[in-house]
């Protein structure tokens, strides 16, 4: 394996476990060692997909998850994430989702509980 696709396998490793933490690309250029201009072409040249892109993407796909399978507040879910507000988050995610958070919780989280439900098998 080259050092470059190590380096992005790392820090993708990073950033999921740190992903609850504020971070902004300055954070893992950091950790990286690069300038953030040089680790932004070292991402993008490895996945295709920008690195704030990336980040944002992750943190949108773990709220809807989340929003899913859990009663979390809308603002509780933005603060965990580093959003700074409900409606920054709510803005990010109908862009993501062609849905405000709180449809797609009403959406989803009946289908969800649904599923859930018939996956259990009744005791005999």
């Amino acid at each position: 394996m080259n050092h470059r696709k190590e380096l992005i396998i790392n820090l993708i490793a990073w950033i999921n476990r740190n992903i609850q933490s504020p971070m902004k690309i300055d954070d893992v250029a950091a950790k990286s060692g690069y300038s953030k201009w040089h680790l932004q072409r070292l991402f993008f040249a490895e996945t295709g997909q920008n690195l704030g892109q990336f980040i944002r993407e992750r943190k949108l796909s773990l709220i809807a998850e989340q929003l899913i399978s859990s009663n979390e507040s809308l603002i509780s879910l933005a603060m965990k994430y580093g959003f700074d507000s409900q409606q920054s988050l709510t803005r990010a995610f109908h862009k993501k989702y062609q849905l405000p958070p709180h449809k797609y919780r009403k959406t989803f989280f009946r289908q969800h509980f649904d599923d859930f439900h018939t996956d259990v098998k009744p005791r005999k």
